[in-house]
């Protein structure tokens, strides 16, 4: 007779501690104090993955049919496929401490199969609070690991990426080309004629991209010729990294630190948000806010609308605000930047300690570009963790005398 599941269990997932070379998961079975302790009722678990292959764990509060009187029973059951895995269960007392644990290979070849140990611990052994396995609400912590098994199948990554790096200038597919003229070259008192560099791209690509770069060009009148226009305002060693960003490409970050503004003034000009973000972060992190550039500094990330880079110099003139009021001239200042100015301090002042997010201290993650309001607004929306759904199902299986055994085949209702 097949094995029957008990309804209405509730099953959480914990967070084991890593482990090298193993895949571990962690499962909270609620009140199992209160569970049946019928022969051959079990529990099952959400599904987990592992070595390319779904799994469930079947757990017997009362034994599996054949087990001893008196044991709880545990067994692994697969999804589908053949693989052979070597598996650890374990159970895990209130305190996260390993209390018992055994490891079995088996050699999974049926749709369903399962394979365990009839009688891997006592029930007695549960219920003994000196053992401190169950928590206050009954719970029991039920960890199984399997080790990682090498894949010898090759599976080629999305080639998208290497695509689009592959048409990166490329001449033959372009159908537009960006000019982008050098500084004018002195000489003594002689000027040299303005050089450019030619930038072959591909419309569709900007279009999706760069919008602000693709409405440069007047596709409709170039009657299938390369389309071309000229910048002027933009270095071409700075254009470069601009564009090979669009296509899919990495400015290194020693790039970004040596050339921070320049990327921050092209990306903000053409609205290239994550790359302006990048080289905004890289170059507060590289800067060393002094009283000698703060206000510089304040005015470029006010007119730039570089959030990070404005809290930054806000935090030290917020706490050096007695040497910042005798050495820094406040005349040209914004009202607005004042009244953030006034913020900073009064936060400072109290120095308040709470959960929420009231600085700005990273950018990972984010697209957006404005205000410090804006960016910490995305900050905690971009912190909302959603809970994961429990999957349940139902399983059997059949297993042998020697107290590890496997289960027959079959398909496992969900």
């Amino acid at each position: 007779m097949p094995a029957t599941k008990i309804k209405n269990t509730k099953v959480s997932i914990g967070c084991p501690p890593p482990r090298e070379g193993w895949t571990s998961f962690q499962f909270n079975v609620k009140n199992f104090k209160d569970l049946p302790t019928a022969t051959d009722h079990y529990v099952l678990t959400p599904v987990f993955s592992c070595n390319g292959h779904d799994w469930r764990l079947h757990i017997y509060p009362g034994g599996e049919e054949d087990a001893d009187e008196g044991y709880v029973s545990i067994f692994l059951h697969h999804s589908e496929g053949s693989i052979t895995a070597t598996f650890e269960f374990m159970i895990i007392d209130k305190f996260g401490e390993k209390k018992k644990a055994i490891k079995h290979t088996h050699n999974y070849e049926i749709k369903g199969q399962g394979s365990g140990f009839l009688n891997f611990i006592k029930r007695s052994d549960i219920f003994d609070e000196s053992q401190n396995i169950l928590d206050s609400d009954g719970t029991l912590t039920v960890g199984v690991s399997i080790k990682e098994e090498p894949s010898d199948v090759f599976v080629p990554k999305n080639p998208l990426h290497k695509m689009m790096q592959g048409i990166f200038l490329d001449e033959v597919t372009a159908d537009v080309c960006f000019e982008v003229c050098s500084a004018d070259a002195k000489k003594g008192k002689k000027k040299k004629a303005k050089s450019s560099d030619l930038f072959h791209a591909h419309s569709h690509i900007l279009k999706a991209c760069a919008p602000m770069l693709a409405n440069l060009f007047d596709l409709e009148d170039s009657d299938g010729k390369l389309a071309t226009t000229s910048i002027t305002d933009i270095k071409p060693d700075i254009f470069r990294h601009l564009l090979y960003y669009v296509y899919g490409g990495n400015v290194a970050e020693a790039d970004l630190k040596t050339h921070a503004k320049d990327i921050i003034d092209a990306a903000d000009k053409y609205s290239i948000i994550n790359l302006k973000l990048e080289a905004e972060a890289v170059h507060v992190k590289s800067t060393d806010i002094t009283m000698n550039n703060a206000m510089d500094n304040l005015l470029y990330a006010d007119a730039k609308n570089c959030a990070l880079l404005k809290e930054a110099v806000m935090n030290f003139l917020a706490a050096n605000h007695y040497e910042a009021s005798e050495k820094i001239s406040f005349n040209d200042v914004p009202g607005h930047l004042m009244k953030d100015l006034l913020v900073a301090f009064g936060r400072n002042s109290k120095n308040d300690a709470t959960d929420d997010v009231d600085e700005l201290t990273t950018l990972s993650g984010l697209d957006v570009d404005g205000s410090r309001e804006a960016m910490i607004e995305s900050i905690k929306n971009n912190s909302t963790e959603s809970d994961d759904d429990d999957n349940n199902g139902d399983g059997d299986g059949d297993d042998d005398e020697n107290g590890a055994g496997d289960g027959g085949g079959g398909d496992e209702d969900d």
